[in-house]
């Protein structure tokens, strides 16, 4: 690698910090750390007052590589200080580090090596999102990269807008300048979506690789939120429509309609079903005023936006709100957008037996549904549990969809728990048979859900057809115990009559105590505390706790949360 410093090869990292000093210096150090192929690391405090910029200083003072920037005011926002750093670096190569972020070791190396090996304007690699303090993992966009690719040309992968970070990727120097491409100034919550939109638009060779080069830290209960993580007020919201709006607005500037398209789609698939699963925890005055803006930003989408992949769950959610001027129909819609989506009874038909949303909505049609693959269904599934001193059984209850799953013929459906903050734990809990329930009743609607309008017909499947299928499993608290206390999420596979699955969450259901905290006897634990919970998408989650000492554990995690 010292070849690469000195033929004009080397990189520079820009680390932008605000107030940060828990973490600053650990973000620097994981820069320089890097080694040889990083040749300057410009770090760029915007007017701190907590002490983080003389702590960069000392640390500067015994490191020749590291340059520190003091803005003189704040900017308030991420854009300004990555367009100082910008300007001042002097390599042929850049990357961008948060302050309470880490550069994981080899990470610039592996990026440099695939910008020189491929000729590449910009070079992505895998970032992780962990949750701390779990330290849970979860990759971000990892479908872009599972192995070594090149695009020639943007358009010829629109996933590429999906991935909107700018961290994760190191750029040629020259190409951003000779371009103009820089972050929207001041604050602007999402300016890395605009910068992405700019990149994009300017049509670079671009490669991809599946190492590991960025860890992006999620504190969800440090006092002071990240901009992405801070969605309470409807400010955020404003500020992501604007930003994806400028995004397509940008690229449909640039001749690049495919990719425009592909961030109105991103829009409805990933950033409305986001907010959807959170609407219900906001006060009237946020609904209303998030049911306005989204209406006014969907009102911008023509036919053509509409008229792709018509049945996916975004699309279907987006119909309804721009088709309704009041908020309505919230813990549907909150199903609609868990992942995977659950599309929740009444199931209405129009007149002419078309599936619709409502008989209110009859402009909301859910046709697509008919020749949706049963892969690709939005299936719900109601889930009971019971805690109990010598058994705790799990009922599940699948519903028909306009006659789709009984076409498919559920045979059984596998159980299994997966752990919180370890996704790589997984009891295994068996499988079940489904076992139908005949008669032609519309099955029950979710107890959230308002009944069916005055007028509306509602029909599970075909005369005759079963409403639903049922299945009971019992559920092992000592399996779950021995490997974690902790939050367990209920994860589904229903398999059909030709061999066929679908993966699914299932709907918890609130009524007659079954939500309610309990304290179980135990052999070994003495007394495990057990509660079942709907998570923000109203899925099932049970948390755990063993003995005195777990159940003390459970109910101070719950006051940090309350009071967070």
């Amino acid at each position: 690698m010292d070849a690469l410093r000195n033929d004009g090869r080397g990189v520079a990292v820009v680390v932008i910090g605000y107030d940060d000093a828990a973490h600053v210096t650990d973000a620097v150090r994981s820069a320089l750390g890097q080694g040889p192929a990083v040749r300057e690391v410009v770090a760029v405090d915007d007017c701190s007052t907590d002490g983080s910029a003389d702590l960069l200083d000392r640390l500067a003072a015994a490191e020749p590589r590291l340059r520190v920037i003091r803005r003189r005011a704040n900017s308030g926002g991420c854009g300004t200080p990555r367009n100082t750093g910008l300007d001042a670096v002097t390599s042929p190569h850049v990357m961008f580090l948060d302050s309470d972020d880490v550069l994981p070791p080899g990470a610039a190396e592996a990026l440099l090596a695939a910008a020189t090996g491929t000729r590449a304007e910009v070079v992505g690699g895998l970032c992780v999102r962990r949750e701390l303090p779990s330290g849970r993992e979860v990759p971000w966009q990892g479908g872009l990269y599972a192995h070594h690719a090149v695009v020639p040309r943007p358009a010829r992968r629109p996933r590429l807008v999906h991935d909107t970070l700018c961290v994760n990727k190191l750029y040629r120097t020259g190409f951003l300048r000779e371009h103009r491409i820089r972050f929207p100034e001041g604050r602007f919550p999402y300016e890395d979506v605009v910068f992405t939109a700019r990149v994009l638009a300017a049509a670079p060779r671009i490669a991809l690789v599946p190492d590991r080069v960025y860890v992006w830290h999620v504190r969800r209960s440090a006092e002071r939120l990240s901009i992405s993580l801070d969605r309470a007020g409807v400010d955020n919201w404003r500020a992501r429509t604007e930003a994806c709006r400028q995004a397509y607005e940008i690229l449909l500037g640039a001749g690049q309609k495919e990719l425009a398209r592909a961030v109105r789609a991103k829009f409805l698939d990933h950033d409305l079903r986001m907010y959807l699963r959170e609407l219900g925890l906001r006060d009237a005055a946020y609904r209303r005023a998030w049911w306005e803006l989204t209406r006014a930003h969907l009102a911008e989408y023509d036919a053509d936006d509409w008229a792709r992949n018509p049945g996916a769950p975004g699309r279907l959610a987006g119909r309804v709100v721009l088709a309704a001027p009041e908020p309505r129909d919230l813990p549907r819609l909150r199903e609609l957008a868990a992942r995977p989506a659950r599309l929740y009874p009444p199931y209405a038909r129009a007149a002419d037996g078309t599936p619709v949303w409502s008989g209110d909505l009859p402009q909301v049609s859910l046709e697509p549904l008919l020749s949706a693959p049963v892969r690709a269904l939005p299936l719900a599934v109601d889930a009971a549990l019971r805690p109990g001193a010598r058994h705790t059984r799990l009922r599940l209850t699948l519903h028909e969809l306009y006659g789709r799953v009984a076409q498919a013929g559920p045979e059984a459906v596998e159980v299994e728990w997966c752990h919180r903050d370890d996704g790589d734990v997984v009891v295994r809990a068996g499988t079940a048979p489904l076992v139908p329930r005949t008669g032609t009743a519309t099955p029950a609607p979710a107890p959230e859900a308002p009944p069916d309008p005055p007028g509306t017909g509602a029909a599970a499947g075909p005369a005759g057809a079963p409403a639903a299928w049922s299945a009971e499993i019992g559920v092992d608290l000592s399996a779950l115990l021995a490997l974690g206390a902790g939050t367990w999420d209920l994860r589904l596979r229903v398999r059909f009559r030709d061999g066929g699955s679908r993966e699914v969450t299932a709907h918890a259901l609130t009524g007659a105590g079954l939500l309610r905290r309990r304290a179980v006897p135990s052999a070994r634990r003495g007394v495990v505390l057990v509660q079942p919970y709907p998570t923000h998408s109203g899925a099932l989650a049970l948390r755990v706790a063993p003995g005195v000492r777990g159940v003390l554990s459970v109910v101070r995690r719950r006051l940090r949360r309350l009071l967070h």
